[in-house]
């Protein structure tokens, strides 16, 4: 290997992230709407494929509405494509194209979109049945999760290994989401202050995804997965389970599966893209989650967001880096 400011250059890679379930409002995507052309075909191809306006959820709500998984996965995801698309129609050319492409969780049914996987009619079909399923599992065996500041991996897995819940997202150093029964999570909580985390979070959720409570849904997902046409990924996709780029289909479908019962491995995808020579980071879709991840995994790479409000401003500081 040489070792010239060629090299250097070659190696430098743009990620596009997308974000996953937590990251709604209500009123997101309704300014791009409004004023870019690209935006409303994005929403329009999206209310056409689920058969009902889930642009008037996302943009009037109600709130209890949009939040429930079935709807809010379907909506995060459009939203998501529909800011890419508004920026690509803002920036043409000069946008820089990614170089690879990640989400979390939900997110990464978006990262599909993006990398010619899956078309949005498609994908906001698969994941509005994926919510369907996981939603089900939560009335089935009703669970939640719950996020632990201040505490090692270390610690927090033998604390699930008292308690009887799982680990379901590593999301940067000192964050971790934890999933289980009701019972078991109230057991974790106890154990984990005597441990001394600093603060812990209830989800707002409807049930302990990314853990076996999930095992249910899996039959249903895999026959939702197999009636759709997959295309080999333009770009690598990073898996949420195995944080390895992804880049063939069959790789992608097993990922998609095992996704829904295994934990998401979000700091070690962050770390290994990194490794492979990213250093700019664009979080593509509503709210900042990810980009406060990325910067706590690794303060030194550049991180710019690409959202629903002030999207011009947002690509000017993102050209001008």
């Amino acid at each position: 290997m040489g070792g010239g400011d060629e090299d250097l250059t070659t190696k430098a890679k743009t990620a596009y992230v997308f974000p996953g379930q937590g990251s709604q409002v209500v009123g997101m995507g309704l300014e791009l709407y409004s004023r870019y052309s690209s935006a409303r075909e994005v929403f329009r191809e999206a209310d056409a494929a689920l058969g009902f306006p889930l642009s008037r959820l996302c943009f009037e709500g109600p709130e209890e509405q949009l939040v429930r998984t079935v709807n809010v996965q379907p909506a995060v995801l459009t939203v998501s494509i529909a800011c890419l698309r508004t920026a690509q129609e803002l920036a043409g050319n000069s946008l820089p194209s990614p170089d690879i492409v990640a989400g979390h969780s939900l997110g990464e049914y978006t990262a599909l979109v993006v990398a010619g996987v899956l078309d949005l009619s498609q994908a906001v079909c698969l994941v509005r049945e994926r919510g369907r399923l996981m939603n089900e599992c939560g009335e089935i065996s009703p669970g939640g999760m719950i996020a632990v500041l201040g505490l090692d991996q270390e610690t927090v897995t033998a604390i699930c290994n008292s308690a009887g819940t799982e680990i379901a997202n590593i999301n940067c150093p000192g964050q971790i989401v934890v999933s289980g029964a009701q019972e078991n999570l109230t057991k974790f909580v106890g154990l984990a202050e005597a441990k001394g985390a600093r603060r812990i979070i209830r989800l707002k959720v409807s049930g302990a995804f990314h853990s076996r409570l999930m095992q249910p849904a899996l039959e249903g997902l895999r026959g939702a997965i197999s009636e759709l046409a997959f295309s080999e990924p333009l770009v690598p996709v990073v898996g949420n389970v195995t944080a390895q780029a992804l880049t063939d289909v069959f790789a992608i479908k097993q990922e998609l599966s095992d996704q829904i019962i295994n934990c998401v491995q979000w700091q070690r995808s962050v770390e290994n893209m990194i490794a492979s020579g990213v250093t700019t980071f664009v979080e593509i879709g509503h709210g900042q989650v990810l980009s406060g991840l990325i910067k706590r995994i690794s303060p030194a790479v550049a991180v710019f967001n690409v959202g629903d409000v002030e999207i011009e401003r947002q690509i000017e500081r993102w050209q001008v880096g």
